[in-house]
This record gives structure tokens, C-alpha cells and sequence, in this order.
């Protein structure tokens, strides 16, 4: 509850209402001391006027008493012949006017004397001199303010005196009228109006509170509601309007919270929008992009980052940029400060003058021995008067691009062996039929048969070349026609016979029941099924044997397989058989008349009727090529 009232006492409200409750008490103070002090001198301003045209009455009419009393002396008793005694006369005067007045009254000669008094104990005071400054003031004939004043009575009784000098003939000073008159009626009605005008100030204060209370309230309430609107916008709910009832400025600051709180939505949806956008693209990219802060730890990454990266379950936010890309923290700074050209990076500047450098990152499955190379791009994040505050990390798989380029370099380096080997051949066998071999017949005639051997190699080569070359431009044509498949493998164990009996080697042909006919291009698989049994040949030892064989399998596609039981191919060969020119054993295959496309022509050949290739091996123990072709119904298309 404590807290509670310091919170209302806190408010706008509260203070406003007590704003305006001490400027109306101190209104009212000023104006009731005002008020009071006016009126009490008005009444003793009036008061004293009276007394002082009441003394002035009096010193009149006991003037020639006064006189009397001093020519003749006497102060007591009557006259023979029954007139009145000057005294006696004074205290007539005095005891009539104490009744008509109430106030005490004083008759005093010349010298001072009290001659006659209203006052209850007069014999004491009679014949007494009145020592009194202002009586003294008053027989010297001194008229100012000093002949009056105010005292207090042994009772406690507040009096004003006055006293007023009495004339005689010649303007004498014969004596003076001494009047004390009680003044507490006048204070009494001075406290009566300070209790009423207090009582007033009190009601007008209560009033004043009350009507602060509902003033505040006009002008509270709507601040209240616009606090009330910015809490809610502050919790995210941008829905809320203040309702603006007035055009005055409460009203205004409303509307034009209003329009700001409109604007703030339709900013932060906006920026939502842009957010989801940027959230989308960085989900959906290619590319691994990660950010980091002006300290190098990383506050953005996307999903293709962390999967490039096969960070797995370590959340990357907030660690340093070098733990997450595996590099050292010095060849990190150098990759990214790296000048244009050095290295395995290079920098390069786009129009705003924002350098970028680059360098590769390798990275192995944990899972196996697979390396993957990845191209990280380095660029700096510049704002204003700030200077660099982050940096954006670009990551791009370029394995396939390395591994392309390798084959590339590869592909050139053997297509240039291959045709220099033969060549450089021909050449030292011309030269040697130019310098007198001809001459010789038998001489000549071998090395007329190794030129054309070599010549129809190169013809070979030329000719494979051309194969692949329309597979990878997309022009070789498949011309599909329905095929039986026992006759097919039936005809090419027969043109491989002479050979299997040349080196005793047995074919043994399987074709699964229900396989009739198959849509296919006759030449091109022939091309195939040749090129998979020529190698089973060359590679199988004598008295080996070769298993051809066709199935059906679940989906309706039929598998065709080559198996021989040769000398086999060493794992680390597997991956890396259908690659162009690659030849497990070189020097062999050469000298088996191989080109080392052939493999590679056979998986284009059966990747353009839609089907796949697999080599399966085991070292010394033997070989199995298998290919899927998708199934189709007599007169319809594949499936």
C-alpha cells in the first residue's frame, strides 16, 4: 500500500492536483491576511475615532466643571444653598457616561490628579496622579498619535486609551479625559471572520481538490491511454490505437502516436518481410554464408554453411570465425588481408571499392576419408564513421570444379600421350623405311603392319573421342527398336568365341524367364556388352570363366552383367574406373590396344537410355560390371 500511494503521489495527476490546491491556499492566505488585516484596522481605525469624538465630547461638557473645581478648591460636598460641588458634578459626568459607554473613565487636573474615575476601586485611585505618558502628553497640549494607546488590563483585558486634553478660558490646559475602553470585541470579530474565512478555505480547497480531480482526469486519462498504447507497442502489439477524442495537444500527440505507431508496423512488417526474405535466401543457397562481428565471432551462419563445414551439433554463434573454418588465427588474418593474386587467394573490388579476398579450405567427412575443397570469400562489412564492422564469409563447394579441372589437365595430358605414343612410332618407323628398310622385304613389311597398327590406334582413339564428345554435347541420337535379349547376348559370346577358345576361357550365358524383348538402341548396347566381355577377356587368366547374364528386377528394370573371375581391381581404383584414360594398369592395357575410354563410353552410352553402370571388384579374385535398363512394354515407351 506504501508503494502504491508514493506511485500515486509520483503521477502527473497527483501533482496537478497539488499544483493547484497550493495555489489556491496560497491565494487564499494571501487574500485572508489581506482581508483580516484590513478589517481589523478598519475596526480599530473606526473604534478609535469614536473614542476620540466620545473624549472630545467629554472634555467639553466637564470643562467648566474642571474650571470650578480649580477657582474654588473645593472637591467635596454641596453648596449651601443646594447647587452641586464642582466634584460632585465630575462624578456625575463620569458615572453617566461609564453607563452609556461601559468604559472606564478618568478625570485629571492640571498636575496629573485623578479627580473623579469610573473605575470600581476609585478612592484608591482619587487624589492618585496618573503617571501615564500619554496623560502626561495630553496636559502638555502634545497632539499627535502618542495620546493613545493600547494595554493590557490586570485581567488581561486589552483596552485602547485615550486622552484628551481639557481647555479653559485662554485656551488653558486645566486638566485632561482620561478613556480606556475594552478593544476585545473587536478581536473577538476579528477571530470569528479568521474562523469563517479559514472555514471558507477549507471548503475551497476541498472543492479545489475535487474539481482537480476531474480537471486532471481530462488530462491524465488520455496520457494514461497513450501510455497504456506504447506499453502494448512496446509488448509488439501494433493493432492498438488511441482513441483521440479533442483536437487540442493531448489530442494531437495522440494522432500523432497514432501515425507513428502505423508507421512503426508497417516498418517492422516491412523488415519482418526483408528478414523472412533473408532468411529464406540464406536457407535456400548453394553458397555458405557466414557473418561475423567487429571481433571476429560469427553471429550469422546458414544451414548450407554448417553442412559444408559438418560442424553437426556445435552451434557456431558467438565462436571465433578461425574455430569454425579450421584455419590457424594467423593464416586466417592473412586470407583475409590477402593482396590481388597471392597465394591460393586472390582479391578482387567491386563498384563501392569493398575488397574481397579467397582462399580454399579443405575438409573430411569424419565419417569416411573423403575431402571436400571449399572456396571461402572474404568480405568486409564498411558502415559509415565506423569503418569495418564484420565480415562476410562466403563458402562455395568447388570440389567439383577441382576435380574437373584435375580431369581437365588430365584429359589433355593423356590425349596428348596417346597420340604422341603412336605417332612418335610411326615417325621412328617411316624414318627407318626411308633410310633403306624398303630395300629389305620382310623388314619393311613388319614395319608397314606396326604403322598401320598404330595408325588404326589412333583411329580408334579419334573415334572415342568422337563417341564421348556427342555424349557430351547432347548429339548422340539412341535410335530405340524392340530387341531380343537372348538373341543379343547369344551373338555377342559368338563374336568373342575365337578368342574364349584361343585362351580356354568359358562364357556361360543366363537370361531369367520372362525377359522376351526390350526397347533399346541395338548398336550402342552391343558397343557396350563388346567392351565389358573384351575386358573380362584381357583381364581373366586362362581356363577362366565369364558369366553373362540378364535379370529382372523389382521395379521392372533389367539388369545386364559381365562377371569373370580375373585378376580383379584394387580398391582404391574403384572409384576412379569410369574416369576417361584412367587405366589401373597402364603399360598393359596399352598393350592391349585399350584406349581407356572404353568404360567411359559405356556409362554414357547407358546414362542416355536412362539407366546406370556399377563396377563391383574384389583383387585376385574377379570382376562384376552390371547395368540397369528401365523396362518398356512392347509397342509403348520405358518405364
Amino acid at each position: 500500500m506504501k508503494a502504491k500511494g508514493n506511485h500515486f503521489f509520483g503521477t502527473v495527476q497527483a501533482k496537478l492536483i497539488i499544483i493547484y490546491v497550493l495555489l489556491i491556499l496560497f491565494a487564499m492566505q494571501l487574500i485572508g491576511i489581506y482581508f483580516i488585516k484590513t478589517m481589523e484596522n478598519s475596526f480599530m481605525s473606526n473604534y478609535t475615532e469614536s473614542l476620540n469624538q466620545q473624549a472630545g465630547l467629554l472634555a467639553e461638557l466637564v470643562g467648566s466643571a474642571l474650571t470650578a473645581t480649580q477657582e474654588s478648591g473645593a472637591s467635596k460636598a454641596t453648596a449651601g444653598d443646594g447647587k452641586k460641588t464642582p466634584t460632585s458634578e465630575l462624578n456625575e459626568y463620569v458615572s453617566n457616561w461609564y453607563k452609556v459607554s461601559n468604559a472606564d473613565v478618568q478625570i485629571i487636573d492640571a498636575n496629573g490628579i485623578v479627580l473623579s474615575t469610573s473605575q470600581q476601586n476609585a478612592q484608591a485611585i482619587v487624589g492618585q496622579k496618573n503617571t501615564q505618558q500619554v496623560v502626561s502628553r495630553a496636559l502638555q497640549n502634545i497632539k499627535d498619535n502618542d495620546n493613545e494607546r493600547t494595554i493590557t488590563d490586570t485581567d488581561g483585558t486589552r483596552k485602547k486609551v485615550i486622552v484628551k486634553p481639557v481647555s479653559g478660558p485662554g485656551d488653558k490646559i486645566i486638566g485632561a479625559v482620561y478613556i480606556a475602553a475594552s478593544i476585545e470585541d473587536i478581536y473577538k470579530t476579528t477571530n470569528r471572520v479568521n474562523r469563517i474565512f479559514l472555514t471558507g478555505t477549507l471548503i475551497a480547497l476541498a472543492l479545489t481538490a475535487l474539481l482537480g480531480v476531474i480537471l486532471s482526469h481530462t488530462i491524465t486519462s488520455p496520457i494514461k491511454e497513450i501510455t497504456r498504447q506504447v506499453t502494448s507497442v512496446a509488448k509488439g502489439e501494433y493493432n492498438q490505437r488511441v482513441k483521440v477524442a479533442n483536437q487540442d495537444e493531448i489530442g494531437q500527440l495522440g494522432q500523432a502516436f497514432n501515425e507513428m505507431t502505423e508507421r512503426l508496423k508497417d516498418a517492422l512488417a516491412l523488415n519482418e518481410e526483408e528478414k523472412d526474405k533473408l532468411a529464406s535466401i540464406l536457407a535456400n543457397m548453394s553458397d555458405g554464408v557466414i557473418a561475423t562481428d567487429d571481433a571476429g565471432r560469427v553471429i550469422v551462419v546458414n544451414h548450407r554453411a554448417k553442412t559444408m563445414l559438418q560442424l553437426g551439433d556445435n552451434e557456431p554463434i558467438g565462436r571465433e570465425l578461425g574455430a569454425v573454418l579450421g584455419l590457424p588465427q594467423e593464416k586466417l588474418k592473412l586470407a583475409s588481408a590477402r593482396p590481388a593474386g597471392a597465394g591460393a587467394g586472390a582479391e578482387r573490388f567491386d563498384g563501392a571499392g569493398r575488397g574481397e579476398n579467397s582462399t580454399l579450405i579443405e575438409t573430411i567427412d569424419p565419417e569416411g576419408e573423403e575431402s571436400r575443397q571449399l572456396r571461402a570469400t572474404f568480405t568486409s562489412i564498411h558502415r559509415r564513421e565506423k569503418g569495418v564492422t564484420g565480415t562476410i564469409v562466403v563458402l562455395q563447394d568447388v570440389t567439383e570444379q577441382e576435380e574437373l579441372e584435375r580431369a581437365r589437365r588430365e584429359f589433355v595430358a593423356n590425349v596428348s600421350h596417346e597420340l604422341r605414343t603412336p605417332l612418335t612410332t610411326i615417325k621412328s618407323y617411316l624414318e627407318a623405311l626411308d633410310d633403306g628398310a624398303l630395300e629389305e622385304p620382310q623388314l619393311a613389311q613388319r614395319f608397314v603392319g606396326v604403322t598401320r597398327s598404330e595408325t588404326e590406334r589412333m583411329i580408334r582413339l579419334v573415334s572415342d573421342l568422337l563417341h564421348l564428345s556427342r555424349f557430351d554435347s547432347n548429339q548422340a541420337r539412341i535410335e530405340r527398336s524392340w530387341t531380343d535379349v537372348t538373341e543379343m547376348l547369344e551373338e555377342v559370346a559368338d563374336r568373342f568365341s575365337f578368342q574364349l577358345q584361343q585362351r580356354n576361357i568359358s562364357i556361360y550365358l543366363f537370361v531369367e524367364v520372362g525377359i522376351d524383348r526390350l526397347l533399346l538402341d541395338r548398336d550402342k548396347i552391343d558397343q557396350v556388352l563388346d567392351n565389358l566381355v573384351s575386358n573380362a577377356i584381357k583381364y581373366t587368366a586362362d581356363y577362366g570363366r565369364i558369366d553373362l547374364s540378364a535379370r529382372k528386377l523389382e521395379n521392372g528394370a533389367i539388369s545386364f552383367s559381365v562377371e569373370d573371375n580375373g585378376i580383379g581391381i584394387p580398391k582404391k581404383d574403384l572409384d576412379r574406373i569410369f574416369e576417361r584414360f584412367y587405366r589401373v594398369d597402364k603399360a598393359r592395357s596399352r598393350n592391349m590396344g585399350g584406349t581407356g575410354l572404353g568404360l567411359s563410353i559405356a556409362r554414357e552410352i547407358i546414362k542416355a537410355h536412362g539407366g546406370t553402370i556399377a563396377l563391383e571388384s574384389e583383387y585376385n579374385r574377379g570382376t562384376k560390371v552390371s547395368f540397369v535398363l528401365p523396362a518398356a512394354l512392347e509397342g509403348g515407351e520405358a518405364v
